[in-house]
């Protein structure tokens, strides 16, 4: 075809996140950038339409015009937002146009209503498959920076399906994120009994525990200076420890307490461990961000 190899992964990307789902889905192919005001005011939108409309087979896919140059060059973007809907790995119609929710809906329906389009409502498979799409696109969001949207995208899962855990714990994540900290114990509380035990619930709360010991910025700069002046205080260490980590500041708050690992392992019965622990826990196992701070650990711990 003529294709370098990067245009060849760009189009094998395209046929695994667009192609594939649009076989028996209509795909809301999004052309968008980080760059973009008007992609940002469309984003809330087209998420919750989508998350609506996820019975009915719809699934939203974003594509960075800036990562994903050739695909859009093939769609021939020329501005964005750009938004079209994809059906059998074809474009069926331009959305673009379609800047309210009411009118977006309509031009669903309208789609809707003539083709062989498969509901997430069918197999048990297939709706398992369109909740992690809503799940990773909450979980996407949250990473960009934009909480609140997250915790929008969240609230709009659960909805759906009480029984998502991966929705609760990014609810309950993403108000922490946003600062709304005693909505984040409430939605914890709301989790039904028999999800509790489930490992993302549970590094949910592990989340919300370590952020029960958040202080405002001059406290927090108090215990700074104190961890400052008296490095072999122990007490003062863990205090900004927890306090740092609480507040976001996570490097600051394990680099302390390394220290305290490797001065004195034993203060406290082990509290400087048995904390990195509990924040490992909360952050998640397999995050990067976690593995190279175990591999720390264990370092001072065995050498």
């Amino acid at each position: 075809m003529g294709l370098s190899i990067d245009e060849q992964k760009a189009v094998e990307r395209f046929q695994q996140a667009v192609v594939a789902p649009s076989r028996d889905k209509l795909v809301i192919l999004d052309f968008w950038a980080e760059w973009c005001g008007p992609c940002k005011a469309l984003s809330p939108l087209l998420e919750k339409v989508a998350a609506e409309y996820a019975d009915k087979g719809v699934v939203l896919v974003k594509l960075d015009v800036d990562e994903e140059q050739f695909i859009a060059s093939q769609f021939q973007v020329r501005s964005i937002p750009t938004v079209y809907a994809i059906f059998q790995g074809q474009p069926i119609a331009d959305l673009t146009s379609a800047r309210s929710e009411s009118q977006l809906k309509q031009a669903l329906d309208q789609i809707l209503a003539k083709l062989p389009v498969q509901g997430g409502a069918g197999a048990g498979g297939d709706r398992q498959a369109d909740l992690a799409q809503l799940v990773a696109m909450g979980e996407q969001v949250m990473a960009e920076g934009d909480a609140e949207r997250a915790a929008s995208i969240f609230q709009q899962i659960i909805e759906m399906e009480p029984g998502e855990a991966g929705a609760h714990s990014g609810l309950i994540r993403a108000l922490l994120g946003a600062g709304r900290k005693e909505e984040a114990r409430a939605a914890f509380d709301a989790v039904p009994e028999d999800l509790r035990e489930d490992p993302l619930v549970a590094q949910a709360g592990k989340t919300l525990e370590l952020a029960g010991t958040e202080v405002d910025q001059g406290e927090l700069e108090a215990l700074r200076k104190a961890a400052a002046e008296r490095p072999s205080d122990m007490r003062a260490q863990f205090d900004f420890a927890q306090a740092a980590f609480a507040a976001g500041e996570r490097d600051n708050a394990t680099d302390t307490l390394l220290r305290m690992v490797q001065s004195d392992p034993e203060w406290e019965e082990g509290a400087a461990k048995a904390k990195l622990l509990q924040i490992f826990e909360a952050v998640g196992l397999e995050d990067p961000w976690v593995a190279s701070q175990r591999r720390r650990l264990s370092l001072l711990l065995f050498g």
